[in-house]
């Protein structure tokens, strides 16, 4: 684990300072950004995005998806918890503080588009940050590698459905279009050109040009997610200011869900009697989120300045200390396995 992944609350929580001075001190600068815009695509962000998503990309291989068969419960618990728990407790907690404990906190139409950014975390199960955590587990690195690429090819075709019928459940009005190039820009072209990428690179099969590519690229990635945090905190820095409250709000539901979260997948592992090295990261991959992707889609659906922007980004400052946490429990209780 490199000093950045390390310390990624740190950078993240400098950044979010930096971004909030800057809002206040230069607010012209964030106009002139902000006015960047395409068919409801931010062009600047999109492009930062983009520095982070494809190098994640390029580090997968799907030719693993051929041994799929060799360890199947273990990719059945991700499945199950990815697809068919995640997104719907992340969207019940969110409706339950939102609309019920914190409702006299937070107005209804802020309620709402906070409720909607937990629901796009929750869609979006990680696929990066997790061989960091199935390394530090001591987990199967070729599991970890087919569970990712089996979730990556789900999500090209369930994202958009899962998150378009939880918006909806909610009570948002989901505008299809954008949803719908949200993940061809996001997901899939991103896939397509970190397949084609990896394959050219990679030809001898010695790993030595592509490792050589995603040391270079990693700097840029590093880049571009501390310079989204800017921008979108430089964006909300007026409402923040007003409302510094917002962000421990958002945290105690995110919190929940990924305690929560892990502990039910970490019963199942146990009592589906899986071997340690699978059990940690089929967990960690069902815990912890592709933020950038849920990030990118907020701004797209709802607009730079909005809540759910703001509570995708609360999203990264959170995910990685607790992450860390996981991962020291995960390794603490690797005699509960055979």
């Amino acid at each position: 684990m490199g000093l950045f992944e390390r310390y990624l609350t740190v950078w993240v929580g400098l950044a979010i300072v930096v971004g909030i001075a800057a809002g206040s001190l230069v607010p012209e600068v964030f106009s002139v950004v902000a006015g960047l815009e395409f068919a409801h695509v931010n062009l600047v962000i999109a492009l930062l995005i983009w520095l982070m998503i494809y190098p994640m990309m390029v580090q997968i291989d799907f030719s693993s998806i051929k041994d799929v068969g060799k360890k199947p419960k273990g990719l059945l618990l991700t499945i199950v918890i990815n697809w068919l728990i995640k997104p719907f407790s992340m969207a019940l907690l969110g409706w339950l503080f939102f609309k019920g404990i914190f409702a006299d906190w937070v107005d209804p139409s802020t309620a709402t588009e906070y409720i909607a950014g937990m629901i796009l975390l929750g869609v979006a199960p990680c696929t990066a940050m997790v061989f960091v955590w199935s390394q530090l587990t001591k987990g199967d690195a070729n599991y970890t590698l087919v569970q990712v690429s089996i979730n990556d090819v789900i999500m090209i075709f369930a994202f958009a459905p899962i998150a378009g019928f939880l918006l909806g459940v909610s009570d948002i009005t989901v505008p299809w279009n954008t949803l719908l190039m949200s993940v061809v820009l996001y997901v899939l072209v991103p896939l397509i050109a970190g397949a084609i990428t990896r394959k050219k690179l990679d030809k001898k099969n010695d790993h030595s040009r592509l490792n050589q590519f995603l040391a270079t690229m990693k700097p840029w990635s590093i880049i571009g997610l501390l310079a989204t945090v800017v921008l979108l905190f430089g964006f909300q820095s007026e409402t923040i200011l007003a409302k510094p409250e917002a962000i421990v709000l958002i945290a105690i539901p995110l919190l929940i869900q990924t305690y929560g979260i892990f502990a039910l997948a970490y019963w199942l592992a146990k009592r589906m009697r899986l071997p340690h090295n699978i059990a940690a990261p089929a967990c960690m991959i069902g815990t912890s989120n592709f933020f950038e992707l849920a990030v990118a889609v907020a701004i797209s659906l709802f607009g730079l300045h909005s809540g759910a922007a703001l509570a995708t980004v609360v999203g990264v400052l959170v995910e990685v200390p607790v992450m860390l946490s996981l991962v020291w429990f995960a390794n603490r209780t690797r005699h509960w396995f055979n």
